[in-house]
């Protein structure tokens, strides 16, 4: 994707032009409405918040949303050309993008596509809608990395655990030279470069527990941006974003009342009831390197090699897990549940040749077992409440996943074998289909995790018009 960038630029420059005339017709005609793919409001994003409560400042909510309108009202009115470029550019995207969302089943190839990947089929909400969607990011989209902050805390993460993702993508920040820019002035999204997973590490005593450690940290450090930069102040916080895997992440955000109602979210624990917002906020899938090594990690066997039906090992951490115990635990040998498994059975063999994959929440809604699942070409069996799954704004969960209920798991056995072979296979074709987003490549390549982050990303600040 980047080769053709470099090597084709007036493709996508002669694309936009070919069709500003029919964005500048949709602009003015103001047929900004009725969207149902991405979410893209006509009204100013500064003017709404989160219609989630957080019960550290209900009653405080709407005194906040009168103090940012006043805030707004009270700025200067000079004209910033640059931000007015900037928001130009992207009211073309959003009208590109709408043009493309009306052609759900576009099949003949785009004169865009590289020589990479075209996306294709139902894996996909709107494949061709997707496709401009991405193009336009790689060829417009800027991300400015605040440089304040010292390692271990910031610009620093794990590469190695569950929390791997959080690592990685501070990591791939730091030495981007396609999306990063030095200039804030460039930039369409400005990354808060900390690390959640290292505040508690390093900053967390297990004794006190005292989680202040985290107001301290986040209050100081967007303190320090704002009162440096002009950025965070202009759009009242709604054009940054911060990203954690944490299961802190989202108290990280409490502490900042702007961070939480108007920034971008980036998040593996995406749980709605925890006041997750998917029209600001995005999930992020959480990936287990155990060893710190991302290559070898995909790859299944074949169907007549898969004798277990359902697979599932893990510790009894949550609720969920505890039901799916009761029900299922050792009980049944086409449904093997396990809370500790015997030594002279192998994990990651027993995910190459089982059918499904349980991916049931735990502590919180994410769960590496998804991503493990889709690596192995196990079909995952979502087991949650509240749950917005990884990049669900244009991939289609119900084509290479099965969604199962709390109350349904006493028929668990009784629903995956109701799954005929044909459907299976689809959804298992489907699963290979996808493991490309949930990829990690070092250095990044298109289309995979980081680049699906991204895109995430974009979409929401797609959502944010900041008047210049």
């Amino acid at each position: 994707m980047k080769e053709f960038n470099r090597s084709s630029p007036n493709a996508v420059v002669f694309a936009m032009a070919s069709l500003f005339l029919v964005s500048a017709i949709l602009v003015s005609k103001g047929y900004y409405k009725g969207i149902s793919w991405f979410i893209i409001p006509t009204t100013t994003p500064l003017a709404w918040t989160s219609d989630h409560t957080s019960p550290d400042f209900s009653s405080y909510k709407e005194q906040r949303r009168k103090r940012d309108h006043e805030s707004i009202s009270n700025m200067p009115k000079h004209r910033d050309e640059k931000l007015a470029k900037l928001e130009a550019d992207l009211a073309t995207a959003r009208a590109l993008i709408r043009e493309a969302t009306k052609k759900v089943n576009q099949t003949k190839k785009s004169f865009l596509e590289d020589a990479d990947y075209v996306p294709q089929g139902e894996v996909y909400k709107n494949a061709y809608a997707f496709h401009w969607s991405y193009l336009l990011m790689e060829r417009v989209f800027r991300i400015f990395v605040y440089e304040e902050g010292e390692p271990p805390i910031f610009h620093n993460g794990p590469c190695k655990s569950i929390y791997s993702t959080e690592g990685m993508f501070l990591s791939f920040m730091e030495t981007d030279i396609h999306f990063r820019t030095w200039d804030p002035d460039e930039a369409h999204v400005y990354f808060l470069p900390f690390s959640v997973v290292m505040m508690v590490k390093y900053l967390f005593d297990p004794i006190i527990r005292d989680k202040a450690v985290l107001q301290r940290t986040v209050v100081d450090y967007v303190q320090t941006i704002s009162h440096k930069y002009p950025h965070w102040n202009r759009s009242l916080g709604a054009d940054h974003f911060m990203l954690s895997c944490h299961d802190w992440g989202p108290r990280a955000t409490w502490y900042v009342p702007q961070l939480y109602y108007n920034s971008i979210r980036v998040l593996c624990n995406a749980n709605t009831s925890e006041h997750f917002n998917p029209k600001k906020d995005a999930s992020f899938p959480e990936i287990n390197l155990k060893t710190g090594q991302i290559s070898s990690l995909t790859g299944g066997s074949p169907l007549s090699d898969r004798k277990t039906l359902a697979f599932f090992a893990g510790q009894r951490h949550g609720r969920i897990r505890q039901v799916l115990f009761h029900h299922w635990k050792e009980k049944d040998r086409d449904v093997k549940v396990y809370e500790t498994l015997p030594k002279e059975i192998s994990y990651e063999k027993m995910l190459r040749t089982s059918r499904f994959c349980l991916c049931p929440s735990g502590h919180e809604v994410a769960s590496p077992r998804v991503v493990e699942a889709i690596y192995a070409e196990c079909v995952p069996v979502l087991i949650s409440q509240q749950y917005v799954p990884p990049f669900s704004d244009v991939l289609n969960w119900e084509s290479f996943a099965v969604s199962v209920s709390v109350e349904e798991i006493p028929k668990l056995k009784e629903i995956l074998l109701g799954i005929s072979l044909v459907q299976y296979e689809n959804l298992r074709r489907n699963v290979k289909l996808v493991q490309r987003h949930f990829v990690l490549n070092d250095p990044p390549k298109g289309y995979d995790v980081f680049h699906m982050i991204l895109h995430s990303i974009w979409l929401r600040r797609l959502n944010v018009r900041i008047s210049a």
